[in-house]
């Protein structure tokens, strides 16, 4: 009889609404076994500010659950704060903690021990604040990892965004779009898309980068010298690629209607059109990773932490979407 797959949960920054969602998650039964990297002192603190009745069940490392906790419950891995956490008010000095949860996490997925992991929201700030390079989960997990090469996807009923690039200024947006980059992160959407969510021949929709896909040169020419070339020679590797189109007509029920996924060039191209359309149920998954990992698609909302006044909806579909796509590879393995 095979384990009962385990799931790492991280509650991101502490000062934030992450302890939140994970105690409001926890009121209800799960589907699977979820164990939260996290401060138990924390956990404990925060359930009583929101008047939370919930079982913080200790969970040693190695000694993971055999069937997901009752509604009401939830299993930890205590990992210690540096300081004691204000709801809403950031410490540089617990800027580690947070990057050992990812750790634990990470590690954890890469030696089986976790079938993926979930996170919420982290402060890149405060981060950086306390002098630790951190430019997003997306990167972090990528060097932990050892991974060359992720790609970056959001996704929601109906639509899934993935992005060549990330987390770049627009002035080197341009630069950054070469043969070699679109190349890597096409084969990684179209491989993912087929072995973690199991679509057997994914159809992808290319975006332009420039406006009107670059109006035939005369609005910019990557399309010309970049984009069109490495599409076709992504083709005749039998990846189903449409574009690149227009992205003020690509994002239309015409053309969504037969796709699997979109392919943006840059964060702020795709990623609006996503949020507008799913804002508050949309899961961020990074593609490529040896390992899964889910993610909510917000901030920390530190206003927002102890208030009792958040939507844990991006958190559930984060959670149901990396139970589905560790169910699609189990067949793989």
């Amino acid at each position: 009889m095979s384990r009962t797959p385990v799931f790492a949960l991280t509650p991101g920054e502490p000062a934030g609404i992450g302890p939140d969602l994970c105690l409001l998650l926890a009121c209800d039964a799960q589907p699977a076994a979820l164990v939260a990297i996290a401060s138990r002192t924390l956990l404990a603190d925060r359930a009583t500010q929101l008047g939370l009745q919930i079982e913080l069940l200790d969970v040693p490392p190695g000694q993971w659950p055999s069937q997901p906790a009752a509604a009401g419950s939830l299993y930890v891995w205590d990992t210690p704060l540096a300081e004691p956490v204000v709801a809403g008010q950031l410490d540089v000095a617990n800027a580690g903690y947070v990057l050992q949860t990812l750790t634990r996490a990470a590690e954890g997925c890469m030696t089986g021990d976790f079938a993926g992991m979930i996170t919420a929201p982290v402060h890149k700030g405060v981060i950086n604040q306390a002098g630790i390079a951190f430019s997003g989960h997306t990167e972090f997990l990528a060097d932990l990892t050892q991974t060359p090469q992720v790609v970056m996807m959001l996704a929601t009923e109906g639509l899934r965004v993935a992005l060549v690039t990330t987390h770049l200024p627009l002035k080197d947006i341009a630069a950054a779009i070469t043969e070699e980059r679109l190349i890597r992160v096409t084969r990684i959407l179209a491989h993912d898309l087929r072995s973690k969510f199991g679509i057997a021949q994914p159809r992808i929709l290319v975006c332009g980068l420039n406006p009107h896909a670059g109006e035939g040169g005369h609005l910019g020419r990557e399309e010309i010298e970049i984009i069109e070339p490495t599409l076709a020679r992504l083709r005749e590797e039998g990846i189903d690629l449409i574009g690149p189109l227009p992205a003020d007509t690509l994002f239309t029920p015409k053309h969504l209607e037969h796709c699997d996924a979109v392919l943006a060039m840059y964060h702020d191209q795709g990623l609006p059109v996503l949020k507008y359309k799913g804002f508050g149920a949309a899961v961020n998954i990074t593609l490529g990773l040896p390992i899964i990992r889910t993610s909510v698609d917000h901030g920390t909302a530190l206003d927002l932490a102890g208030s009792g006044n958040v939507d844990s909806g991006s958190l559930k579909v984060a959670l149901h979407t990396a139970y589905a796509m560790a169910a699609s590879q189990q067949p793989a393995h």
